[in-house]
Order: C-alpha cells, then structure tokens, then sequence
C-alpha cells in the first residue's frame, strides 16, 4: 500500500531525512516512533505530497506521489497534528466540502458523517456550529471525519492522540483497528512507545533523521541491540 524508497529530504545545509525506505502493506497498523525533531512530520508530509523531497521514491498504491499526485492524493487520507481548517465555515460545509473535492455521493456522506460523528461523539448541533467556535479537540474530530469520508485506502496520522479526550482517543483506536481488519493501510506518528504497543502490530522507529529498524512489535522488542532506544523513549 505504502513503499518509501531512499527518501531524503534537505532543509538548506540541514538534512531532516535520509535514506529512509519502509513499508506498509495494506492491513498494517504500523507506529511511527521517534522524538521530536526525529524527521517524522517531514516524512509524512513527503508521503502526503504536501512537502516535495530531495531523492527517493514515495508509492502509494504502487503509484509515484511525484508522477501523479492527484491520483495518490485520491488514495489517501493526511490528517495532521494541529488541524489548520476554515474558521468561516460550519463543520457541516466543510464536511460537504470535502465530500464535494472528493466526488463522494451523498448518501454515502451522509452515512460515513453519521457514523463516524457518533463514534467520536460529535453532534449534530456541534457539526451545525461554526468552526471557529470550535475547541482543539473538536476541530481534530470534524478531521478525523473528513479524512474518511471517501474511503481511503492509506491513512496518514501526525500525533492523532494529542487533544483528544479519552473517549474519543478510544473511539479513534477503533477505527483504527477496524479500518486495517478491512484491508485499509494506516503509518501513524507517535512520541508514545506505550501507544504504539497497546495498538500496532508493526512499528518504525526514526532517530535522526535515520529509520533505526522497521518491523513487527514482537521483533523490535526482541531486538537486544535496540534495548537503549527503547529505554530513551519511553523516558520520555
């Protein structure tokens, strides 16, 4: 579902990623996992198509996000750290609107807004309310929302947990879960070791820049030569 190949992407003289390659396949639930600064907003953003990159290849549905970024753009969901949405609109017009970019027939929104609203607990009169007037943890569901309203088949998260109450991070793990049980590929970011364990069934860690293993929980726990990252982080 996912292939990144040799990605590198330079900042001037500064190089936030270098010669990264993993994959996720579709069904994988795969953690990001590194510090802050660790390179992994850069990466996702590269795979999104929102940041252009030095060298590599990025492949979403064994297609090139560089030779068709509207094609890949169809085939995945970028749901960010800190949601940067219309303030002007309500949450119900941007969901539309939405729907609208992605060609989403409307009684197929309308049953993806109502189940996925009920999931994180976001009523109707919420969705009728302006954005603006809208706290941190709302913004974030009318996101999460949005990200699945066309079914896609690779989502990308940046720290999805982060401002989220406890119910709806728990909802959110659900559909998760439910999305990869039903083939869906989803590479989400984390500074949280204990998140990644509780959830995932594959996990990357990045440490400067530098991918420092990929594989499955089980593996990399198991991995003797990892004990001192593992320890670092969840220092954290």
């Amino acid at each position: 579902m996912l292939e990144i190949k040799n990605l590198t992407k330079r900042y001037g003289n500064k190089t936030a990623v270098s010669d990264l390659s993993m994959e996720v396949r579709g069904g994988e639930l795969c953690a990001f996992i590194g510090h802050n600064g660790a390179g992994k907003t850069t990466t996702l953003k590269c795979v999104a198509g929102i940041l252009g990159f030095d060298e590599g290849e990025i492949l979403v549905g064994g297609v090139s996000v560089t030779d068709d970024p509207i094609l890949t753009k169809k085939k995945l969901a970028y749901i960010p750290d800190n949601p940067d949405i219309y303030d002007f609109m309500t949450g119900s017009q941007y969901l539309n609107f939405i729907a609208d970019i992605f060609g989403v027939e409307e009684d197929v929104r309308r049953e993806n807004i109502r189940r996925y609203a009920s999931a994180l607990e976001l009523s109707e009169e919420e969705i009728a309310m302006q954005i603006g007037s809208y706290s941190h943890g709302m913004k974030q569901k009318l996101v999460i929302i949005s990200a699945l309203l066309h079914s896609p088949d690779l989502i990308i998260l940046d720290e999805p947990f982060v401002g989220l109450d406890p119910k709806a991070s728990h909802a959110l793990k659900e559909i998760m879960r439910d999305f990869c049980a039903s083939g869906g590929a989803i590479l989400f970011s984390t500074h949280i070791l204990e998140v990644a364990e509780r959830l995932c069934d594959k996990v990357a860690i990045i440490k400067e820049g530098r991918l420092i293993t990929c594989g499955s929980m089980e593996e990399v726990k198991g991995d003797a030569s990892l004990e001192e990252i593992f320890l670092d982080l969840e220092a954290e």
